[in-house]
């Protein structure tokens, strides 16, 4: 298994991704930072998280073709608009191809629960 690219910072993390993915988590992390202002960026695993003191919330996972928003609780989430995907015991995220996959409205609810 390949070892994990290490990051000083999530500003590092966010510079290495591919400049489509880049505009992606930019919006996603504007989202973010407009619901939970209070949430701190890292690096947790390789992959860009936010955190509320030492317990990691959300985090933005790349891929070639996609990101994506997850959550570490994400199984406990109510989601009305049916945009969470995976079969892992806690986690869940939402894959966003481009910036018209970002629903503000469902997103938004699926932070705020995320972060209660």
């Amino acid at each position: 298994m390949p070892k994990m690219k290490a990051y000083d910072s999530y500003a590092d993390w966010k510079r290495d991704q591919s400049a489509k993915n880049k505009r992606l988590i930019g919006a996603l992390q504007r989202l973010i930072e407009a619901t939970a202002p209070h949430l701190a960026e890292t690096v947790k695993w390789g992959q860009g998280c936010f955190a509320d003191g030492d317990s990691p919330r959300m985090y933005i996972h790349t891929e070639a073709d996609h990101v994506q928003l997850g959550f570490y609780q994400g199984a406990a989430l109510d989601d009305p608009a049916g945009l969470l995907a995976g079969s892992a015991k806690y986690v869940r995220h939402v894959k966003v191809r481009s910036a018209a996959d970002i629903q503000p409205e469902a997103l938004t609810a699926l932070i705020k629960q995320a972060i209660e």
